[in-house]
């Protein structure tokens, strides 16, 4: 069954083809069922004998294997490109090494194609993807029909995304339907986030700079020359983070037996180590799927269906992958973009038929992050603006910084143990400075971001 939303995009779609539009750009929150809409699209197409085929392209094999089961399931037949089938899903990094007969036969149908995740192929400039070049030079023109979504539609490096159009000279994003977090969390096809932002009061030990103390991490990253990896690798800070993220799921799973987390790590190290703290600290079930392990898409599958407490990823969880039992999430990557914020906190929003529908992100304070959380409620950033539907601009009131209670009961012992130690001298790169430069953590404190807390939020 279609929801709201979902029924007026595939009637927004059905109308500008039939007037002889061939593109149609969705933005639509992650969690919101985009995938769904798509499938819904296509059937129409089939049945209204628009199209013969249908082709999907997405960012990654597990998305693709998303979209090829519920294309299965809502078409009523198989999706693997197979005889008699109507169509496949492949990557994106599939694009370059397609075949030539391939663009032969898609010349010779009439084919549907859909980009997932659009925002991965950038154009309009020498610096432009492979994947964007080959979209805009045979896809693009091929295709009867094509459908591009995103979650997230923008990107970091600031290129054009491909099939998107812009105004000029203002260069803002033009999208045909909207569908933002605002309004998914109204309908109750969004849980509503709350972004922990996790602060302590540091002391920064050096060779050449002596003991300094500072109020706050961000103060510290500013003013040493302590990378952000300092913070999310120190045993101290990432235990506090991981109990705080324990004592949250376990409160969950009362009521939400099957509840998850995943944490995602800066490297296939730090991913192991945490794994090591989750089970040997805190009694947490866990798995850890990274590019190095076998079959990660089958340990994914396998957690997706199964009642491990924790999932621990490199990479491989960020976007597009469906895990609606995923309620708590611990953003402790080294990488920190608006875009891979948003990707990583759409994995704990899609909601699911369990008692519980909280969802939690565990981060540090850091500028750019505090920042992020902050701009959750908005849709899109100030450079991508939606021009066909006027977007709706969220109060300052709309935000609520909260203090956490029982902060020093929660708060991690200051004694270092042998096990911390031993975690940090595994942690700490070769030849970082943090050899020589040492950071010890004080009293821990955080703040919650609730996102929509006004009364008048949703309105």
């Amino acid at each position: 069954m279609l929801r709201g939303w979902q029924q007026e995009c595939a009637q927004r779609v059905e109308q500008k083809f039939t007037y002889d539009e061939a593109h149609f750009f969705l933005q639509a929150t992650p969690g919101s069922g985009k995938t769904f809409l798509a499938a819904e699209v296509a059937k129409r197409l089939h049945q209204n004998r628009q199209i013969d085929l249908v082709l999907c392209f997405a960012p990654s094999k597990e998305v693709c294997n998303g979209i090829t089961a519920t294309f299965s399931k809502h078409l009523g037949c198989s999706f693997d490109g197979g005889l008699g089938t109507l169509g496949k899903c492949l990557t994106y990094q599939a694009i370059q090494f397609l075949p030539e007969s391939f663009w032969q036969t898609l010349s010779r149908y009439r084919v549907f194609v859909v980009f997932d995740e659009i925002h991965h192929c950038s154009t309009g400039s020498v610096q432009a993807n492979m994947w964007g070049q080959m979209i805009m030079r045979r896809v693009q023109s091929l295709a009867s029909y094509t459908l591009a979504m995103s979650g997230t539609p923008w990107r970091s490096d600031e290129l054009p995304i491909a099939l998107a159009k812009y105004t000029n000279p203002e260069g803002e994003l033009v999208v045909d339907y909207q569908y933002g977090l605002k309004q998914a969390v109204a309908d109750g096809v969004c849980r509503i986030p709350k972004i922990v932002l996790i602060d302590n009061q540091v002391e920064s030990r050096s060779q050449n700079e002596g003991v300094k103390q500072f109020s706050s991490l961000q103060q510290m990253l500013k003013e040493t020359k302590h990378p952000y990896r300092s913070v999310v690798e120190e045993p101290t800070a990432l235990k506090h983070l991981l109990k705080l993220a324990c004592v949250k799921l376990a409160g969950i799973r009362q009521q939400s037996l099957n509840a998850g987390g995943l944490v995602v790590a800066s490297s296939v190290a730090h991913a192991n180590k945490i794994a090591h703290l989750l089970a040997s600290e805190f009694g947490q079930s866990v798995c850890v799927v990274n590019y190095q392990k076998e079959r990660p898409h089958q340990q994914i599958e396998s957690f997706r269906h199964n009642k491990l407490q924790w999932i621990v990823s490199v990479g491989m969880i960020s976007e597009g992958t469906d895990i609606p039992r995923l309620q708590v999430c611990c953003h402790v990557s080294t990488v920190r973009t608006e875009l891979y914020f948003r990707q990583v906190l759409g994995r704990i929003l899609r909601v699911n038929q369990a008692p519980n529908q909280e969802a939690w992100l565990y981060t540090f304070a850091e500028r750019r992050l505090i920042e992020y959380a902050q701009r959750v409620q908005d849709d899109l950033p100030e450079s991508c603006s939606v021009v066909t539907i006027e977007p709706q601009k969220a109060a300052l009131s709309d935000i609520a910084l909260i203090d956490c209670e029982h902060q020093s009961a929660e708060a991690l012992p200051p004694q270092t143990t042998e096990t911390d130690s031993l975690l940090h001298n595994e942690l700490t790169p070769r030849g970082s400075n943090l050899s020589f430069d040492t950071l010890s953590f004080g009293h821990f404190h955080h703040r919650v971001i609730k996102v929509f807390q006004s009364s008048g939020a949703l309105t």
